[in-house]
């Protein structure tokens, strides 16, 4: 009885071995599938994955790559050629394509590649550095373009949908979603001076992005993309965008006068560190330009002589300034030819004069 009992679990041994090792060496050949696999249906794209395909696919006709070739000296004296990648967007059916200026600055030539993948040398038309804005104008392939429609920035809303098009490190045609994360920024320029209400985004924006159209879920043209903060120059989660009501503004200008309009009083500013340590706060101005408008106002500046101070802005119709950012900006919303109230401080009585603006680019 017991070696029957015996043979009887040595059969359950054996059959339990035998399964393991024919699923461990068997598994593979029993579940392999050597033809190809059945497609499984996707259905239709969400809602917000046909969003961004039509923006895309409506878009890209007009986002076009901006390359610039620039004069250089290498170290053993022979000339050679420095390259530089942007992005850029049609204005018009005319030619003309819109760039950052930091794109073409110092470039001695500059290379439009279309979406059909033509190429054509630019002309430089002009450019701002205060709005980091530039026109350029391509000849000889003004038929077939395809303007890019144009939004309005004023009315934009924090987590709208946004769409940035350009040509990161090198990739063109590539694509980054992501939302309004803030608006009325303050984006430095050059010069002291600040673009004002400037768009920041959660958009992917990356070097070869500049110049490139930050769109709305319309499709429409609501910035140019222009800066990121990024300690590595790599996306970091924070860009910003030139508003298109900026872009509307000044580049009409620039294909008229190649350059904008630049409203000003005809004065020179101290620096801020003056201002800090006269404890003094406004700008400060230091210098009058003669017969300007600031001039025919009475407005003066510091007496060297007597070492004070004169004249100090301190509001423009009635907002106060506390730098010459802040003073550029509200004089740009006057605008040339117009009249401010601007306010000042000497000898500690306050004061308001009115100055008719002039152009002083």
């Amino acid at each position: 009885m017991q070696r029957l009992i015996d043979r009887y679990w040595l059969l359950i041994l054996a059959i339990c071995v035998g399964g393991i090792l024919i699923f461990a060496y068997g598994r593979d050949t029993v579940l392999t599938n050597s033809a190809s696999r059945d497609v499984t249906p996707r259905g239709s794209l969400a809602s917000f994955e046909q969003t961004a395909n039509d923006v895309f696919t409506s878009a890209a006709p007009s986002v076009v790559y901006v390359f610039t070739e620039r004069r250089g000296r290498s170290v053993f004296g022979s000339g050679q050629r420095q390259q530089g990648t942007g992005s850029g967007f049609i204005w018009d059916a005319a030619g003309h394509v819109i760039t950052n200026h930091h794109v073409i600055e110092n470039a001695d030539r500059v290379f439009v590649r279309f979406d059909s993948g033509a190429t054509a040398p630019a002309t430089i038309i002009g450019s701002s550095p205060d709005h980091d804005l530039a026109v350029l104008k391509v000849s000889g392939l003004s038929f077939g373009l395809t303007p890019i429609p144009v939004g309005r920035s004023s009315n934009l809303k924090i987590g709208q949908a946004v769409f940035a098009i350009g040509n990161p490190f090198g990739l063109t045609r590539s694509l980054s979603t992501g939302v309004v994360s803030a608006v009325g920024r303050r984006l430095p320029t050059r010069g002291g001076r600040q673009i004002p209400d400037a768009i920041q985004t959660d958009a992917a924006i990356n070097p070869g992005n500049s110049g490139g159209p930050l769109l709305d879920s319309a499709g429409r043209l609501i910035g140019v993309n222009t800066a990121i903060i990024s300690r590595t120059r790599s996306f970091n989660g924070i860009g910003f965008a030139v508003p298109v009501d900026t872009v509307n503004r000044i580049a009409p200008q620039i294909i008229q006068r190649g350059k904008p309009a630049r409203p000003g009083i005809g004065i020179r500013v101290a620096p801020p560190e003056l201002a800090s340590r006269l404890n003094v706060q406004g700008v400060v101005i230091m210098e009058v330009s003669p017969g300007g408008p600031a001039a025919r106002a009475g407005l003066i500046g510091i007496d060297r002589g007597a070492q004070r101070t004169g004249d100090v802005i301190i509001a423009v119709n009635g907002a106060e300034v506390k730098g010459f950012a802040e003073l550029a900006n509200a004089l740009e919303r006057v605008g040339v030819g117009n009249a401010a109230q601007i306010t000042v401080r000497r000898n500690g009585q306050q004061r308001e004069v009115t100055v008719v603006l002039a152009d002083i680019g």
